[in-house]
């Protein structure tokens, strides 16, 4: 069970959009749940959020996530938190790439942000054995190779760290 759930607050008011964004970019995910703001909240902060997302629970992969429509002005999604996709392939680092990345500036090693500014890492499984390895040589040319990458290559990610 998990016992910690990312929340993600977004300013823009579209939580929902968001959601269901994400479900049709990851399989096997789903949206679980949508309790919106009640309509006619007279309280100066609430004034027109009546129907917005108030909670939005949906699960990307099996990982639970929640949200809801905060409006602007008190807290904005930063590149600081990101969420890290550990990908098996190059055709599924390019599938995740190609539907998460929405803001060229920003990506770089791997990083990208998407059009709601959530930030992501997009990663082959193998970086964290590269990563790992007592060859410290290799390691270090995989990381020269990964810091020149917006969208990693592991074809020449691997090159690099073999030393070919």
């Amino acid at each position: 069970m998990q016992h910690i759930t990312p929340f993600l607050w977004f300013e823009n008011n579209n939580a929902e959009e968001a959601m269901n964004f994400y479900v049709s970019v990851f399989r096997n995910s789903k949206i679980v749940e949508i309790v919106r703001y009640p309509e006619g909240m007279t309280e100066e902060h609430m004034k027109g959020m009546g129907g917005k997302v108030l909670t939005g629970v949906f699960e990307l992969d099996g990982m639970r996530f929640m949200c809801l429509d905060g409006g602007p002005g008190v807290w904005s999604i930063t590149g600081a938190i990101s969420f890290l996709v550990e990908c098996e392939d190059q055709a599924q680092l390019d599938e995740y790439w190609s539907k998460l990345s929405a803001v060229p500036e920003a990506e770089q090693c791997g990083w990208c942000k998407d059009k709601y500014g959530v930030s992501w890492q997009i990663v082959p499984k193998q970086m964290s054995e590269m990563m790992k390895s007592t060859d410290k040589a290799a390691f270090g040319r995989a990381m020269q190779a990964m810091m020149k990458m917006k969208k990693i290559d592991l074809a020449e990610l691997q090159k690099a760290y073999d030393g070919s």
